[in-house]
């Protein structure tokens, strides 16, 4: 009888820890390689902040880019604008359906309709010695030094299981 409860106890304990490490419960910014048989999945954990921005210095222009998103509808992007300084070649001189472009303190600011909503994108992780940032909660994660160069990646936002972060890369 005492052996019949201890296993019964054990088996509880077992669903109970297999639960807790499998079930998707971490909401993350992920980073997975694409082009690639066994892909690593970069993440950075996602607190209550919904905003966070893109930065990177155009290679011609030499100029700041700045990308704003926030989170919405649960694992979903929504872009909010991108701010820059030049118009010439890669950045847009002029606002197309759904958008505005206006000049504020002397930079370009091209606004996004609300309803412009993906479920990921892909980032190319250049090989040139100029600065790509993720921006959240105030850190500047660089993923130039913490992706591969010359890579790309889907970005996406999910929750990850205990074990999927222990197999992932957590950026710092």
């Amino acid at each position: 009888m005492r052996c019949r409860k201890l296993i019964i106890v054990f088996a509880l304990l077992s669903i109970c820890l297999c639960i807790f490490v499998f079930l998707p419960l971490q909401k993350v910014f992920t980073f997975t390689e694409t082009r690639a048989e066994h892909p690593n999945v970069h993440y950075i954990p996602i607190s209550a902040e919904q905003k966070f921005q893109i930065r990177y210095t155009h290679s011609i222009h030499k100029s700041d880019v700045w990308e704003s998103y926030q989170t919405v509808q649960g694992n979903r992007i929504q872009m909010l604008e991108m701010e820059y300084e030049d118009l010439a070649i890669g950045m847009p001189g002029y606002a197309e359906e759904n958008q505005t472009l206006i000049q504020r303190d002397g930079k370009y600011v091209l606004q996004f309709d609300k309803n412009k909503i993906i479920d990921d994108f892909t980032i190319y992780i250049g090989d040139l010695d100029l600065d790509l940032v993720l921006i959240y909660e105030d850190v500047e994660y660089d993923l130039k030094k913490d992706l591969g160069r010359g890579k790309s990646y889907l970005f996406k936002i999910r929750r990850l299981s205990l074990y999927e972060q222990w197999k992932g890369v957590k950026m710092k």
